[in-house]
């Protein structure tokens, strides 16, 4: 049997050896010479089967239901509008209404429609209710929040809804429930239970410090530019920004607040981004060791861009806080300066430097990067794909708890 310390780097080593393979079926056209694999068996839930196996109201789900949305309300923004032309709303009301829902579910109910299409071929996707602002649910429905739709397939073939329901689960809704011989229930965590799940991400107005000196939002940093970081051995080093693992200007996001004293900063990134922390002062900065920003605790030390060179500070509280925007850059040393306070630029995974060997081929290949599927917003394909092995390769115990929530950095 091999060592324990190096069972994740030969893991590691299949996750790449995969990767590449996968990577390069991400781009446009058919790799030549390549295999398709037979599609995997599906199995459809049976009849009152729900998926995951809790609660729908629970943190393993869709969690705890946050009140009812009205047209009034100041929430009422956090709905938006699908007009996916692959999607029937039935739209019984004819106000529009089943056709608002959070982008959450909107995202899923996209890919839905996707893979219903692909099944059945001439079928589409059918939404019988969405959002609800006339109380025809039970009380503390996600329906009032617009986190919920049913669904049937147009044909209305009652055959199909097994299998409809494992093609939601797949789909990345958070609980699924084949409720009725007439549709499927399907619901996604808020907007804000999410954010906090989805990967590692600093604010958009979190500010960095350029080679030229200046301090800009990560909002207006492209790749290319290059931004404080920590080497190696625990010096500061400017390093180039290569791409952004997540870019989602106009999403709302819980946010990890660390506030230190002598001298004293303000941090905020997502619960599962890691960050450097030691026990005590006297530690080198090469040794403070990678923790989830939510495992940090008042009393210990992360380390601040002082003068000269690097310098722990004391957590003196941590805290919680909603803020616009999420920001993910990934640099060529796999860490930055942020808020001037030195933090890894991967999350969900406990490793930084397994994670930092994993984004070796966009560091080796930059134009790997863009290959494939490079949005202007969202989630870059890489980290999603590289944290899908990850979670066929990897032991529970390497993830943040949370999880990533389907696509996070």
């Amino acid at each position: 049997m091999s060592p324990v310390w190096l069972r994740p780097r030969l893991l590691l080593l299949l996750l790449l050896l995969l990767l590449v393979s996968a990577a390069r079926g991400c781009g446009p056209g058919r790799v030549v010479g390549s295999r398709r694999r037979p599609p995997r068996k599906l199995v459809p839930l049976a009849y009152k089967q729900f998926s995951p196996n809790v609660p729908e109201k629970t943190l393993g789900a869709s969690g705890r239901y946050e009140g009812k949305i009205a047209r009034s309300s100041e929430r009422f923004k956090e709905l938006t509008p699908n007009y996916n032309p692959d999607i029937i709303f039935k739209d019984e009301e004819n106000t529009g209404a089943d056709r608002l829902m959070t982008q959450r579910c909107k995202d899923r109910l996209n890919s839905l429609a996707i893979s219903v299409m692909n099944q059945w071929p001439g079928v589409k996707l059918r939404v019988t209710e969405g959002w609800d602002e006339d109380g025809h649910h039970s009380e503390e429905s996600l329906h009032y929040e617009g986190r919920a739709v049913d669904i049937t397939t147009s044909d209305r073939d009652r055959n199909k809804y097994g299998l409809l329901a494992r093609l939601a689960v797949e789909a990345g809704f958070d609980w699924v429930y084949y409720e009725s011989k007439a549709h499927v229930h399907c619901s996604v965590k808020s907007e804000h239970s999410a954010a906090a799940k989805t990967g590692g991400c600093f604010p958009a107005g979190a500010q960095v410090r350029l080679e030229n000196g200046a301090r800009v939002a990560l909002s207006a940093v492209k790749p290319g530019d290059r931004v404080l970081a920590m080497g190696e051995d625990g010096n500061p080093i400017f390093s180039d920004v290569l791409i952004f693992l997540d870019r989602e200007p106009n999403r709302l996001r819980a946010f990890q607040v660390i506030e230190t004293q002598d001298p004293p900063r303000r941090l905020e990134l997502t619960p599962a981004h890691l960050l450097f922390i030691a026990d005590n002062h006297t530690e080198p900065a090469a040794h403070f060791r990678a923790t989830f920003a939510s495992h940090v605790q008042p009393g210990q030390y992360v380390l601040v861009a002082g003068v000269p060179g690097l310098q722990p500070a004391r957590v003196a509280a941590v805290s919680t806080h909603v803020a616009m925007g999420s920001y993910a850059p990934l640099t060529r040393h796999g860490t930055l300066v942020v808020e001037d306070v030195v933090a890894s630029c991967f999350a969900a995974v406990a490793d930084h430097h397994l994670a930092q060997l994993a984004f070796w081929p966009l560091r080796l290949f930059p134009s790997l990067a863009w290959g494939g599927w490079t949005p202007s917003e969202g989630v870059h394909w890489y980290p999603q794909l590289l944290y899908r092995l990850g979670r066929l390769l990897l032991e529970e115990s390497s993830f943040h708890p949370l999880g990533m929530s389907g696509a996070g950095s």
